[in-house]
């Protein structure tokens, strides 16, 4: 029994309200599966999951959230953002985007916005709202009239995907108008809202930046075959992005890399993807390290 009560519990956060939901469950789900398979001499893993109708519970069992201060020690916010000013109110050491944060990473207006100070480019980029009839008129004619707004801002190639992660969502890359027609209307299909941004190049590289892990301030994962030139323009721009955006506990900063027009950042996360076989996990192993590594440095930092 002793065992147990000395082990820090960490309460898993995931589920919620809106587009959220999926996706939170199956991340919340793969922190509980690296606590459980990896981290259980010294974690207990706690499940809370908020509902689709705001409820919370924890083991299965409704629970107010005060009451989460007397079974876990720290929180894993696999949900929305905005739960986490929930648990800083009750004094609930957590991990995850701050709302700020998660607004950055949701707003390429925002984003680009903020970063233009340090000298970050961006990608130019039009977000197109879901359909609505009474806004937008015939819904046989919407995929045409949105492929021309886009049209007359910038020039193809066009990347287009839904605005929010969706694995059941493709992403598509549209050379001719036609094609810009056909990816807007698979996207709006799935009533998602839409982001169109002009494709820079087919490089692309991720920088994870980790504070105070071996030894170092911010440490960053490798990243794969770019010059030496190159590299080393990633990490410094990470770094800035990292501390001019007060990151916290992980960030992972995704580039493209244009031969001529230069280094463009196309977003940010801050969370890392513990999927197995995920890049992030691969980037863990070139290192000769473990993903479980990486999520009790975070866990152990925070509290």
């Amino acid at each position: 029994m002793s065992e147990v009560i000395n082990k820090k519990r960490v309460g898993v956060l995931r589920g919620g309200l809106g587009e959220y939901y999926e996706n939170s469950l199956r991340e919340g789900g793969q922190v509980i599966s690296q606590i459980t398979e990896n981290l259980s001499a010294d974690w207990q893993p706690v499940d809370i999951l908020i509902d689709r109708d705001g409820l919370w519970h924890c083991g299965g069992l409704p629970i107010k959230p005060v009451e989460l201060i007397n079974k876990v020690d720290v929180v894993w916010n696999a949900s929305h953002p905005s739960f986490s000013s929930v648990l800083e109110n009750l004094f609930i050491p957590n991990v995850g985007a701050s709302s700020f944060s998660q607004a950055l990473a949701d707003s390429r207006t925002m984003l680009a916005s903020h970063l233009q100070n340090i000298g970050v480019k961006m990608p130019r980029y039009l977000i197109l709202s879901f359909y609505q009839k009474e806004m937008d008129g015939p819904r046989e004619r919407y995929a045409i009239k949105k492929a021309k707004e886009v049209h007359e801002k910038f020039s193809p190639p066009w990347l287009v995907k839904s605005l929010t992660p969706d694995p059941n969502i493709g992403v598509h890359l549209a050379q001719t108008f036609p094609e810009l027609v056909d990816a807007i209307e698979d996207i709006t299909i799935h009533g998602k809202s839409i982001l169109v941004e002009e494709f820079i190049s087919d490089r692309t590289a991720s920088v994870h930046s980790i504070p105070d892990f071996r030894g170092q301030e911010l440490y960053t994962l490798p990243i794969g075959s770019y010059s030496n030139e190159e590299k080393e323009k990633l990490i410094v721009l990470s770094k800035d992005i990292y501390r001019h955006i007060n990151a916290e506990e992980y960030l992972k900063s995704n580039f493209v890399l244009h031969p001529k027009r230069g280094i463009y950042l196309v977003g940010v996360e801050f969370l890392p993807d513990l999927k197995a076989g995920s890049p992030f996990e691969k980037s863990c192993e070139f290192v000769g390290t473990r993903m479980h590594y990486i999520v009790e440095h975070i866990l152990k930092r925070v509290l």
